[in-house]
């Protein structure tokens, strides 16, 4: 059985290997049956042909260990993080029913939510500049469509509001204590917002990721420093929790990469129908 590091690293044929995996994803990404898969094994059959003798941990060794620490670090990381977090999870006291949600963010950002509860208009004027950046937000986003013919990040930015518009009314978060509105922020006039998740936060990500794909560099560090600031305002106005931002930015990356994804079908369908129509023709 291949080892943990050959079998994750290794780009080219399994024959060199020893004993190579029972399954090789590594040719085209398509399950190969390998040599040492039993005779009456067949993909469709799965697990539970599979003796514990035959099961890749048993090969593995202490050398395996400290390779897999060497060439995969990221994910020992995330293991030693998963168990840390598992301890603090099961050993945490849950806030009170009664009580505010407990947030870092909040916590963080308390000196700039003090400043800009005894500063008005320090507090307007962010709010304002807020607003001006989410209109540049949307001003990108449209013209990589109407006017650039790519319609990926304004196809990413409707997903995305149509889903946050669900999770936003499925959960309806309680306004965070503290909370600081301005008429001229986003959406302006005061008016009622979902909390979950941010829409400010995913818009400047598909446009960032938009930006960075036709190499507007520049541009695109200049909206994630910008994002960046605009979250520390949100926390620090209580205008989200820091779990709404965190989501903000997952979120940007998952629907940029499912318009990506719609593209290509669409456009594989297309393919497929020309292929279509020109034997029938």
């Amino acid at each position: 059985m291949a080892t943990i590091s050959k079998f994750v690293t290794n780009r080219g044929p399994s024959k060199k290997l020893t004993s190579p995996p029972l399954i090789d994803i590594t040719s085209n990404h398509k399950p190969v049956i390998s040599a040492s898969m039993p005779a009456k094994m067949k993909p469709s059959q799965g697990l539970s042909l599979i003796s514990i003798t035959d099961a890749s941990f048993m090969s593995w060794s202490a050398k395996d260990a400290v390779d897999l620490a060497k060439f995969h670090p990221i994910p020992c990381i995330f293991a030693m993080t998963l168990l840390f977090f598992m301890g603090v999870e099961y050993t945490l006291f849950m806030v009170p029913s009664s009580s505010p949600p407990f947030d870092l963010g909040f916590i963080a950002t308390e000196p700039l939510h003090r400043l800009l509860s005894a500063w008005p208009a320090l507090n307007t004027l962010l709010a304002a500049l807020n607003t001006v950046f989410v209109g540049m937000q949307t001003s990108y986003i449209l013209w990589t469509w109407l006017v650039e013919g790519r319609p990926r990040a304004t196809i990413s930015a409707l997903f995305m509001f149509t889903c946050r518009g669900i999770l936003g009314y499925s959960t309806q978060l309680p306004l965070p204590q503290g909370f600081l509105g301005s008429g001229v922020d986003f959406p302006v006039g005061n008016v009622s917002f979902f909390l979950f998740f941010s829409g400010h936060v995913a818009g400047s990500v598909i446009a960032s990721l938009d930006m960075r794909r036709v190499k507007r560099l520049e541009m695109a560090w200049l909206f994630d420093s910008l994002n960046a600031l605009q979250m520390v305002r949100l926390l620090g106005t209580r205008g989200h929790y820091t779990i709404d931002l965190a989501v903000g930015v997952g979120a940007g990356m998952l629907f940029d990469s499912l318009a990506g994804k719609y593209e290509e079908s669409k456009r594989s369908s297309l393919t497929k129908e020309g292929l279509v129509q020109q034997q029938h023709d």
